[in-house]
């Protein structure tokens, strides 16, 4: 365990963010155990911090301390005499989500194939739900080892407990605490034979990719080829992290996209792209209000009632109205923001690729990333009625 502190904007893909009055980087569990319940003793304000690439942090410094989480290891587990085409692996939290799927795709394990070159770090992955292509996690995870915030013990959470969703868990809505380690459920697919090649990935399932690949959604091609395909499809929209190109030096997706109201979908114009959604009982619906009050979901259900009548979260929505995810890039390039957009004097920008991205050009502010947040929040609100909520999270930033 060290202790060195340095600017979140040198440990942030966006490049913003202010000195930490401490920092304390652990690279064993049992270090970051041991570091996080000091933590906690003391009462003070904290943030863990992994990959950096999810986190958008002012450029004042932080009142307290960072824990850097730069655990690593993969660990594969023994296989179940019962399943044997299935194969369960257990990952360090800090060890890169990128690096986890290059070692998959290389023994033919599939299931993960598609969330190649999501920068940051595995024990971020489950927070997020992360998804890509066709591909979330929640298809893959099993459990998580987790440092809980209150008890200071730690315990397995199954899958089936984070409440997992559109990019979102229960840890994101205030389960508080640090996952320690990740452990995911794949398919050996190594001693199959594939037309193309190699070991074969899950059916594909979405169209972006499947084009890229020529094939039909359904079909099914070789681990590596679907690794190769999606590093393209985001290189193309600069989202694989590269020195040599500003637009990468982003959090991604900067928005979610939006989840409406039926009703309230079909009063959008009619070239918007939609999905309709089915909530499954992870996400089932309750109305407003019906949460405990004073709890985490009451005051984020309030809060969301404040913004928009029409913007909701899954467990927001009656329970007996359907939903739409609405495109978060289709709403801004349709509230007339480009590709490469900025505001006057500004060194953030709209990304050069991608509309839902935003970027630091060189030297921006935090203040400056969430200004353009805030105007392109503005526009898609005024010309559409929807609020787009931040995918990121913010660190000392309001929107």
């Amino acid at each position: 365990m060290s202790e060195e502190t340095v600017a979140l904007s040198a440990l942030t893909t966006m490049q913003v963010g202010g000195v930490p009055e401490r920092m304390v980087t652990a690279t064993t569990q049992a270090e970051l155990i041991e570091a996080a319940r000091d933590l906690w003793d003391d009462d003070g304000a904290w943030l863990v911090l992994a990959g950096g690439s999810n986190t958008v942090a002012s450029d004042e410094p932080f009142e307290g301390t960072v824990l850097r989480v730069a655990t690593r290891g993969i660990e594969v587990l023994p296989t179940d005499a019962a399943a044997p085409d299935r194969v369960r692996v257990r990952v360090q939290a800090g060890e890169p989500w990128d690096e986890l799927v290059a070692y998959t795709v290389d023994r033919g394990w599939s299931g993960i194939e598609a969330l190649s070159g999501i920068p940051g770090s595995t024990g971020a992955a489950p927070v997020q739900n992360i998804g890509a292509y066709g591909q979330e996690l929640d298809s893959s995870l099993v459990s998580i080892d987790f440092l809980d915030y209150l008890s200071g013990e730690v315990s397995r959470v199954p899958a089936a407990e984070l409440e997992l969703g559109y990019r979102t868990s229960a840890l994101k809505q205030g389960r508080q605490g640090i996952v320690l380690t990740v452990e995911l459920e794949l398919h050996d697919t190594a001693g199959e034979q594939a037309v193309l090649g190699g070991a074969l990935a899950q059916p594909i399932a979405y169209a972006q990719l499947a084009t890229a690949l020529g094939v039909q959604l359904g079909d099914r091609v070789s681990v590596q080829q679907v690794r190769d395909a999606v590093l393209a499809l985001r290189a193309s929209k600069g989202m694989v992290l590269n020195a040599e190109d500003r637009d990468t030096a982003s959090a991604g997706s900067f928005f979610t996209n939006p989840i409406v109201r039926e009703n309230f979908a079909r009063s959008l114009p009619a070239a918007a792209p939609r999905w309709p959604l089915v909530p499954d009982a992870r996400d089932e619906a309750v109305p407003l209000g019906a949460a405990a009050e004073g709890s985490p979901l009451d005051a984020f259900l309030a809060h969301q009632a404040e913004l928009t009548a029409a913007t909701v979260d899954v467990r927001a929505a009656a329970s007996n109205e359907s939903l739409v995810k609405l495109s978060a890039a289709w709403l801004i390039e349709n509230a007339g923001i480009r590709r490469g957009f900025s505001l006057p004097g500004s060194r953030a920008a709209i990304s050069s690729k991608h509309t839902l991205a935003i970027t630091n050009t060189g030297g921006a502010s935090a203040e400056e990333v969430a200004q353009l947040a805030r105007f392109v929040q503005g526009r898609v609100q005024a010309e559409f009625g929807v609020i787009l909520h931040p995918e990121p999270v913010l660190v000392g930033l309001e929107l």
